[in-house]
């Protein structure tokens, strides 16, 4: 980079902003947020007001129909409001409950080749696999075939694509819902681990039905009648 350059100030400043950007802590806030689907009369996500403006693993409980993964495409931008106001500051990843829905590629590398920024050095990006891979307990594992992993491992990979592409805030559809308990465990403290980063700030925003999952929440709230309830604590919770 040339000093000399008239435009060397700017490209500094474009570079401070987007440091800043990527330490800052993700934030989600609905206001009044309506959804129905078109010709509809009913909806689904009804005056719905919360914000999630703190790292953590933040869990979202309630019965089928109840709105859940409508939040999700709403946050997620898949869906627009049918009222009120949708405000992010996050760099928004998904990952579903079944991750052979997600992974199309035919090895681990050439999967989170699919989600890196293509113009960093072949050494940068061996070396952001590398890390990826480590983060979720899959060091080593870049050449390994799919059909090879276990569905842990699947979904720990799809966790790996979405740290890859600098993704600071993901949202998990009933992450665990076909893994044993075992690999339930990895992925609730893969997660859990990676919200504890004070360098890299981090948000997952989880919906389950198993309740033994949300003692790793530092929130939880319940979705009824296209409502979230106020977050609460674990050990305060009660599921009506």
């Amino acid at each position: 980079m040339d000093q000399k350059d008239p435009d060397f100030p700017w490209i500094l400043k474009m570079i401070e902003i987007e440091d800043t950007l990527q330490n800052e802590v993700p934030n989600v806030t609905f206001k009044d947020v309506s959804f129905s689907w078109p010709g509809k009369n009913e909806y689904v996500i009804n005056n719905c007001n919360f914000s999630i403006n703190k790292t953590g693993l933040w869990m979202i409980v309630g019965k089928n129909g109840s709105g859940k993964s409508t939040l999700l495409k709403l946050i997620n931008g898949l869906l627009k409001p049918s009222n009120g106001v949708i405000n992010k500051l996050a760099n928004i990843g998904m990952v579903f409950q079944n991750p052979d829905h997600q992974i199309l590629m035919p090895n681990c590398r050439s999967e989170l080749l699919l989600n890196i920024n293509q113009n960093l050095s072949r050494k940068d990006i061996s070396n952001k696999i590398d890390i990826a891979l480590n983060k979720v307990g899959l060091a080593g594992f870049d050449k390994r075939s799919i059909h090879t992993l276990s569905g842990g491992q699947k979904q720990r990979l799809t966790i790996a694509s979405s740290l890859i592409s600098d993704k600071n805030f993901i949202l998990m559809d009933e992450p665990t819902a076909l893994l044993d308990s075992s690999s339930q465990l990895a992925v609730l403290e893969i997660i859990k681990g990676l919200t504890k980063n004070k360098r890299n700030p981090f948000t997952a925003l989880w919906i389950t039905h198993r309740l033994e999952e949300l003692s790793y929440a530092d929130g939880v709230a319940e979705m009824k009648n296209g409502n979230l309830s106020e977050w609460q604590k674990p050990l305060n919770f009660q599921y009506n």
